[in-house]
C-alpha cells in the first residue's frame, strides 16, 4: 500500500484528490494539511512513502516544505502539484529534492501513475526540465563531472532511471554499501547534496548523448515523454 500525504489550502482540490486516491486499491490518504506549518507536523508523525505538496500555501511555498521533509526524512518523495507552470519554480523544486513537478490540469490516471512511480524513487521530469536543470549548473559542474569515474558515471546513469542503492547493486554487482560510497562521492565531485539533483542532471547529460532520447520516461508537466 503506497502511503500518501495531501497538502493544499483549498479543501475542496484536497477531496477530490483524495477521493480520486482512495478508489485505488494500491494507495491510501493518511493525511492532510492546508499550511506549511501543518504540513511539516503531520508528514512527520505520518512518514507517508509520497507527499503531494501544492506551491503556494498561506504560509510559506510547498517548495520549501519539500525541501525541509527531504531533510527531515528523504525516504519521503515528494510531488510538487501546483497550477502555475513556472520555469524558475520547476528549478527550485527539482534543488529542493522533489521527484517532480506536476500540474493541475493533468488527467487523475496521470496523478495516480505519478504518484506511484514517485512511491518506486523515479524522477518525473520531462527531458526539456532535465536539460534546462543542465544548462543551470552545467557551467560549474562541467569540469566536477570530467573527473567522474567509469563507475561513477554509471552508477549515476542507474540514478537518473529511478534506481534505489540495492537495485543499482543487484545490476551492477556491488554490495549495497559499496553503492552508498559511489552515490556519496559523486555526489561530493558534483557539488550537491540531494540525489535528486544527481538524477536530473545525469538525465539531462544522458539525454544529449548518442542513443540516450529514449532513456527517460516522465511526465513533468503532464505530458508523458520517451
Amino acid at each position: 500500500m503506497i502511503r500518501v500525504f495531501l497538502v493544499d489550502d483549498h479543501e475542496v482540490v484536497r477531496r477530490g484528490i483524495a477521493d480520486l486516491i482512495n478508489m485505488e486499491a494500491d494507495l491510501e490518504v493518511v493525511g492532510e494539511a492546508s499550511t506549511a506549518r501543518q504540513a511539516l507536523a503531520r508528514v512527520a508523525a505520518t512518514v507517508p512513502d509520497v507527499a503531494v505538496l501544492d506551491v503556494r500555501l498561506p504560509d510559506g511555498s510547498g517548495i520549501d516544505v519539500c525541501r525541509a521533509i527531504r531533510s527531515q526524512n528523504p525516504t519521503v518523495q515528494c510531488l510538487i502539484f501546483t497550477a502555475f507552470d513556472d520555469d524558475e519554480a520547476t528549478y527550485a523544486a527539482v534543488l529542493a529534492g522533489a521527484s517532480g513537478y506536476v500540474l493541475k490540469d493533468i488527467r487523475g490516471q496521470r496523478l495516480i501513475e505519478s504518484i506511484r512511480r514517485a512511491a518506486l524513487g523515479e524522477i518525473l521530469v520531462t527531458p526539456a526540465v532535465a536539460a534546462h536543470v543542465v544548462s543551470r549548473l552545467g557551467t560549474d559542474r562541467a569540469e566536477p563531472a570530467a573527473t567522474l569515474s567509469a563507475r561513477e558515471r554509471q552508477v549515476l546513469e542507474l540514478i537518473s532511471r529511478g534506481l534505489t542503492n540495492r537495485q543499482i547493486g543487484e545490476q551492477l554487482e556491488l554490495a549495497e554499501k559499496t553503492v552508498k560510497n559511489y552515490v556519496s562521492g559523486l555526489l561530493g565531485k558534483l557539488g550537491m547534496q540531494r540525489r535528486t539533483q544527481a538524477a536530473v542532471f545525469g538525465a539531462g547529460l544522458h539525454n544529449h548523448e548518442p542513443d540516450g532520447g529514449d532513456r527517460i520516461r516522465a511526465f513533468g508537466t503532464g505530458t508523458l515523454a520517451e
